[in-house]
């Protein structure tokens, strides 16, 4: 997610996300002559898709306003972020190159990332030679500035490169869809592309009415990740604009961080692009009795079993109530539509059980 410091799936090294704005600027794209194809598609229903895929040139205004303008559709992207190499093989395109392969595989479970696509290195500083040689005929990239230093750096090269913006805390779901279709329009996948906004549609309105038969003791939530440093637990709450608090809202529950409660309970470490908050297991106590669900992945360091034996956490009504509830594990904290569906089913799992 961003380019000094990128969000974890639950925070397993407590990182942040930041950048925001938009600019303008204009990308040529030439068709590569070298380079074979990519490889094969590795979504679990891309064996059975129908969709049709366009060949025709391809102009398009990418999300900081730059002009993009491609003889065909991409056909051998690079992704430099886990959201979009998610929407990617949602799409039916498998990169040929993306960053921290192994990060991916560890935490976002959405879809499967083939063996043998390039890693190219970390999020924060991907190796541009290695990129390179992977002959991308387009390289999606996530900024929030004209200025971001890797996009930059591309465009020097000569690389052909697209913008995504990778939060919009002002319509966290909005931007899903923006950034999918995006995607889609730059790899000639509009239909598919289509077809999948409209499964996640149906899907969170199925959900909603599930939701709304539920009979909760209060509609008031917070979700969180944490990670654990030195003996130190921190908790991180998904405020307003935070992606997973959008999708709870749209299930109907009413999001319990807010910047009140973040002003007298927060410390201070609060990403806006991205709706995060940061603070330890005291600053829980400031949303009373509201439903909790949390991230709950191995690789945070053992957050969740310190949380566990501490005795703040277990006075808290939620806990004491039994309404506090781990996501499974691996479910993406600001992917595309595949991994927002995960999340809407472990919030109905949860808020539908008898």
């Amino acid at each position: 997610m961003i380019r000094a410091r990128r969000l974890m799936a639950s925070a397993a090294t407590g990182l942040a996300v930041a950048l925001a704005t938009t600019a303008c600027g204009t990308t040529d794209v030439k068709t590569p002559e070298a380079g074979a194809a990519a490889a094969s598609p590795a979504s679990k229903d891309c064996a059975g898709d129908t969709t049709a895929t366009s060949t025709k040139p391809v102009t398009l205004t990418d999300s900081l306003g730059r002009k993009v303008k491609l003889d065909k559709p991409a056909q051998r992207i690079a992704v430099l972020e886990w959201q979009q190499v998610e929407d990617a093989l949602t799409l039916c395109v498998t990169p040929v190159a993306v960053s921290d392969a192994k990060g991916y595989r560890t935490w976002v479970s959405a879809e499967k990332l083939p063996q043998g696509v390039t890693d190219i290195g970390t999020r924060e500083e991907p190796d541009l030679d290695t990129l390179a040689a992977a002959e991308p005929d387009l390289v999606v990239v996530e900024a929030f500035d004209a200025k971001d230093e890797t996009l930059l750096a591309l465009e020097k090269r000569g690389i052909p490169v697209m913008a995504t913006r990778g939060a919009n805390p002002k319509d966290p779901i909005g931007n899903v869809r923006e950034v999918f279709n995006l995607i889609g329009e730059a790899t000639g996948r509009t239909e598919r592309a289509k077809q999948v906004i409209g499964e996640f549609d149906d899907h969170l309105a199925e959900a909603k009415k599930q939701v709304a038969d539920a009979d909760l003791p209060t509609e008031d939530f917070v979700f969180f990740d944490g990670w654990l440093q030195g003996g130190n637990l921190t908790v991180r709450p998904y405020g307003e604009g935070a992606l997973f608090t959008a999708i709870g809202e749209e299930l109907g529950m009413k999001a319990a961080w807010t910047d009140d409660v973040n002003k007298a309970y927060g410390d201070g470490g609060v990403d806006p692009s991205y709706g995060l908050a940061q603070t330890d297991v005291e600053g829980l106590t400031g949303v009373g009795k509201a439903n909790l669900f949390y991230a709950n992945d191995e690789g945070a360091g053992g957050y969740v079993k310190a949380l566990e034996k501490n005795p703040v956490w277990k006075s808290l009504p939620a806990v004491k109530e039994g309404r506090a509830h781990s996501f499974p594990s691996s479910v993406w904290g600001a992917g595309g539509p595949r991994s927002c569906e995960q999340a809407i089913d472990a919030y109905v799992d949860v808020l539908t059980k008898k």
